[in-house]
């Protein structure tokens, strides 16, 4: 089913063409505003003097833009908590009146044009300042060299990055006449053309009209229909696999593909290296690039997608059928958006819920303006220009860290920093989740009451780890003498609860929920792009925070309650974590870079059990993984290709983060020599600048194996910690 639309540009789009834009063109960075509403934060351009002048920046909107904040020179530090509290100086000064902070989390570049051509099907005004801040951003992160984009920021140029990103910038107006448009668009020919892009990429080429839904590999919702003891049955797989594929399913069920307008006529012509009238789409359901080929898809894959294509869809569909899982597929739609308030699990699944509204509550319902409205809760403005974030955002997340490292570095107790840490107390206090999700069987959701969320409340997705974090925190601040014991112990107690229905068979802990499939699900992973996407996995790091969590509340809350089972859950993961370590002493870390990151959280761990240097050979043998790859200026840098590749790749240069990463590691296994841990915080030390902050370096984060995201809060964060630490440790010595 095809939306009309008259060949003729609608005034309420932006013009299909712009001129050719040699120099770069930007809104005025002194007119934008974060808006921070309980977490929720959406920028805002003010178009007038007026409203500049009613509604000031704040140092955290100049910070953010890449603007001078005015904060002032610090003496320079001579100790490690000299450096400590100039950085919380700093970072003091970017929380949001919520007691949160904020930051982007980019790197990822497959998200924007997944909105832009929703935005476009669904004729969605994109505002001037919108799309210039779009196009800046894009432009600012095509490769220097060959044109193009990859999976993400420092990613290798790609078909999927690169034919999305090119289709997204002509959308929002820029010329194919441009020259870094020819450049891509070489580079995207040299690559073999849109037809060799992944299954993402082909699915939304064909909901915009550039491509044929032929060459779309199957994706039928009736797989929602299979009963539950089913081994493939949807709710196995990984959460943001099943809300991504089941908006997906319903639109590529619905057979929409929007009308084709001048400028998507020509986009057919830009993106494939032959006439578009001449390509034999159906011929390249599996064509795909080498560089985006990261996880092959099975023969078995590609015999079931035959089957379905050949026999099921022609053959055994009927219109009850079909009309049956579209109806199902439906309803679990409308619970994922009732149960976040339409902030959805992240910015692939948003968007394609948003078309699933547009599809069928019409153009002008209540779904699709709300779906409308909280697409800019996924949207950052930056120096470089406007980025989708890789969720609503990172406030819980980074808050209770925040939380942590001023307490672990000492700091917690000075007057100075109890307004901050009052205030951030508060937030987490508002953002714990209250109640279960509204019929939670139906839609397969894990318990939430207690838990805390990645992001915010409305999001209200359980997270293992998040919820450890943020309740060591409120543990943390609420035994300080003179702070508020704001979250109750039956609170406490509830996310004590929420924790222990997470372990797995194995004793680790996966992300949302436990391990509920097969890793043989991997054969059926058709996104090509990541790895261990499927199910979930066991992480050391999940596994690790809920480790600290369960080991702090025995020894701060009532030792009685459910004691047997925290004790036995505890034992059970512990057992995981030395399990999961590599006979070289390391551990592979999947949500940041990558060894540093989740050697850190298991000796974290295992130092929270009474395991250290000195009494366990397991703990020596971590510490010895680290130094042995200790760089000459005392630091440690490790490269995402560690993530992609499964072997620790260093970088070739050492990093603030990582290094502070490896610190806290070695520290909390109590490691005696004092030389290396000094060494590192010197390097730290070195690098952070007059007024307490840290340049950016490389990105920290990442997700499924293969693709990077940006953490840029750790840089403060992580350096407050470690040489806080190190300041307890070692008596605060000069060292520089």
């Amino acid at each position: 089913m095809a939306r009309n639309r008259q060949e003729q540009s609608n005034g309420a789009l932006l013009s299909e063409k712009h001129s050719d834009l040699e120099e770069q063109q930007r809104t005025d960075p002194n007119k934008w505003r974060l808006l921070d509403e309980r977490g929720r934060q959406t920028w805002h351009y003010l178009q007038s003097d007026e409203a500049v002048k009613a509604w000031p920046q704040s140092v955290a909107d100049r910070y953010f833009l890449g603007l001078s904040t005015g904060l002032p020179s610090l003496p320079k530090p001579e100790t490690p908590l000299d450096s400590a509290r100039n950085a919380l100086a700093y970072f003091s000064q970017l929380q949001l009146p919520a007691g949160n902070w904020g930051c982007e989390y980019g790197g990822p570049l497959f998200l924007l044009p997944g909105l832009v051509i929703t935005w476009y099907v669904t004729e969605t005004p994109i505002p001037e300042h919108i799309s210039t801040e779009i196009r800046r951003y894009l432009f600012a992160r095509q490769h220097p060299v060959n044109g193009g984009w990859g999976l993400h920021i420092e990613g290798e140029s790609s078909v999927f990055g690169t034919s999305m990103n090119y289709v997204a910038l002509r959308l929002l107006g820029a010329s194919e006449e441009d020259k870094r448009m020819i450049k891509a668009r070489d580079m995207l020919h040299r690559l073999g053309g849109a037809v060799n892009g992944p299954h993402w990429a082909k699915f939304w080429l064909s909901v915009l009209g550039c491509m044929e839904p032929e060459a779309v590999n199957p994706v039928p919702p009736e797989l929602w229909l299979l009963p539950d003891w089913v081994p493939i049955a949807p709710w196995r797989w990984w959460i943001h696999m099943r809300q991504i594929y089941l908006p997906m399913s319903y639109i590529v069920s619905k057979g929409f593909q929007y009308s084709l307008t001048p400028l998507t006529r020509q986009l057919r012509e830009e993106i494939y290296t032959q006439p578009y009238a001449s390509i034999n789409f159906a011929s390249h359901r599996n064509s795909i690039s080498p560089t985006d080929n990261y996880h092959p898809k099975t023969m078995f894959l590609n015999i079931v997608n035959q089957l379905l294509v050949s026999v099921w869809n022609p053959y055994m569909r009927t219109d009850a059928i079909r009309r049956r899982a579209e109806n199902w597929a439906w309803k679990l739609i409308k619970h994922e958006d009732e149960n976040t308030d339409f902030a959805n699990l992240g910015p692939v699944n948003g968007p394609m819920n948003f078309l699933a509204c547009y599809i069928h509550d019409g153009p002008d319902s209540y779904t699709v303006e709300r779906h409308r409205q909280r697409m800019h809760d996924f949207l950052w403005v930056k120096d470089e220009g406007m980025l989708m974030n890789g969720t609503n955002g990172v406030q819980t997340w980074d808050t209770a860290f925040l939380i942590q490292a001023v307490v672990e570095a000492g700091l917690a107790e000075d007057p100075r920093w109890k307004p901050m840490l009052v205030k951030a107390l508060e937030f987490l206090d508002d953002q714990q989740i209250r109640e279960d999700c509204r019929e939670q069987s139906v839609c397969y959701r894990q318990r939430r009451k207690g838990a805390w969320a990645f992001s915010t409340r409305e999001q209200g997705y359980t997270v293992s780890d998040c919820t450890s974090e943020a309740l060591k925190s409120v543990i943390l601040l609420q035994r300080l003498p003179g702070f508020p014991k704001l979250v109750s112990t039956e609170r406490i107690k509830d996310a004590i609860d929420t924790l222990l229905t997470m372990q797995n068979s194995s004793g680790g802990f996966a992300s949302y929920e436990p391990i509920r499939g097969s890793q043989y699900m991997e054969y059926l992973n058709a996104a090509e792009v990541f790895g261990r996407i499927m199910i979930e996995y066991d992480y050391p790091e999940c596994t690790t925070a809920v480790v600290t969590a369960l080991a702090m509340f025995t020894r701060t809350h009532d030792t009685s309650y459910r004691k047997v089972e925290i004790e036995k859950t505890i034992n059970k993961a512990v057992s995981w974590i030395l399990k999961d370590q590599r006979k070289d002493g390391s551990w592979y870390g999947s949500w940041a870079i990558c060894f540093t990151y989740a050697g850190m959280f298991a000796l974290e761990s295992l130092a929270s059990v009474g395991r250290n240097h000195s009494n366990d050979g397991r703990v020596a043998l971590a510490c010895k993984f680290f130094l042995d790859r200790q760089m000459a200026d005392g630091g440690w840098g490790e490269s995402y290709k560690s993530c992609t590749d499964g072997v620790y790749t260093q970088h070739e240069k050492s990093q603030v983060v990582q290094t502070c990463w490896v610190i806290i590691a070695l520290l909390e296994a109590q490691y005696p020599e004092r030389e290396p841990i000094e060494k590192a915080a010197r390097l730290v030390m070195s690098r952070q600048q007059e007024d307490g902050s840290w340049e950016q370096e490389a990105i920290e984060g990442v997700f499924n194996k293969s693709c990077m995201i940006s953490y840029p809060n750790y840089k403060f964060i992580f350096p407050i910690k470690a040489l806080g630490m190190f300041a307890k440790r070692f008596g605060n010595p000069k060292v520089q």
